[in-house]
């Protein structure tokens, strides 16, 4: 007796998930260490050079596998609208106010204001009409938070209040994020996620290519070898392989769910600057273990 279609389809689509979920964890551990390397990048240039300079990388790559696609890889003129949107959330206000907010706060309060994505992106969809109000993504959204409250205080309310400028407009770029990611998710059906990924990175390179006139040359020609390698990892890795895995994962699973990977940022960023600052961890033990219940009882969901 042969198997119905949707006993053959439901393990390929379980498949499909799984690698869904590989993906964003990827991607949460490249992001993890992105505030580590931008910061270290920031000793050399000055932010809005080196956002210029990250894009003008990404774009020429994404460029090329464009301009390899043939036809299908120009976007219709009635989609051009959503792109500059699109285009215009990920350059200059996600991450030009990440940039600039980064060098006035620190990676692990960026990691940790960024943790906020899922919250935004489920309200979001929630206001749309797009998911249902569930009591498990809720409690997992909310254990998930407190983990992130507790890596934010453990080390007290003094040390967490610090940089409160840099976190204003850090906080700006995560609202451009949630909304980047909620236009994004309604598009990739119908236009695939590379294609999405390749258009939007493309026209907001083209946002921020007037700061590359901010550039000092002197300055760049005397930057580091270490600074060359942070510049190649935001432009390649974080820019490039980190977008095609975000998008990637929005087309298998519900926003929400791939948002909530967010929560593991300030966990991989608290390990990594163990590991490379060796800075200690104390009330990160703690956070941690709540932001990794919250992100699989949000799965389960």
């Amino acid at each position: 007796m042969n198997a119905s279609p949707s006993a053959v389809a439901a393990p390929e689509e379980g498949r499909g998930r799984a690698v869904a979920y590989a993906a964003v964890t990827v991607q949460a551990i490249i992001s993890s260490l992105t505030y580590l390397v931008a910061r270290r990048a920031m000793a050399d240039l000055h932010p809005l050079p080196l956002l210029a300079l990250r894009f003008a990388v990404a774009g020429s790559i994404f460029g090329v596998m464009l301009a390899t696609g043939g036809r299908a890889s120009i976007p219709p003129r009635a989609l051009w609208p959503r792109l500059l949107l699109l285009g215009f959330l990920v350059g200059p206000i996600n991450q030009g106010f990440f940039f600039v907010g980064l060098s006035y706060s620190t990676p692990a309060h960026a990691a940790l204001l960024y943790a906020l994505t899922p919250t935004g992106v489920y309200l979001l969809s929630l206001w749309r009409g797009r998911e249902t109000l569930r009591t498990g993504a809720v409690a997992g959204l909310l254990c998930a938070l407190a983990g992130v409250f507790v890596l934010l205080l453990g080390r007290g309310l003094r040390a967490a209040t610090g940089p409160l400028w840099g976190d204003l407009l850090i906080l700006v770029a995560v609202a451009a994020w949630v909304v980047f990611t909620d236009q994004g998710k309604q598009l990739i059906p119908e236009y695939g996620s590379t294609r999405m990924t390749a258009w939007s990175m493309v026209v907001g390179a083209a946002w921020v290519m007037p700061l590359l006139f901010t550039l000092d040359r002197e300055t760049l020609a005397h930057a580091s070898g270490t600074t060359w390698a942070c510049l190649g990892y935001l432009g390649i890795v974080t820019s490039v392989i980190s977008y095609l895995l975000w998008y990637f994962a929005l087309s298998r699973l519900e926003a929400s769910k791939v948002a909530v990977f967010s929560n593991l940022q300030p966990v991989f960023t608290a390990v990594a600057a163990l590991v490379l600052l060796q800075e200690p961890i104390h009330w990160e033990l703690v956070g941690g273990a709540l932001v990794l219940i919250g992100v699989r009882l949000t799965q389960r969901s």
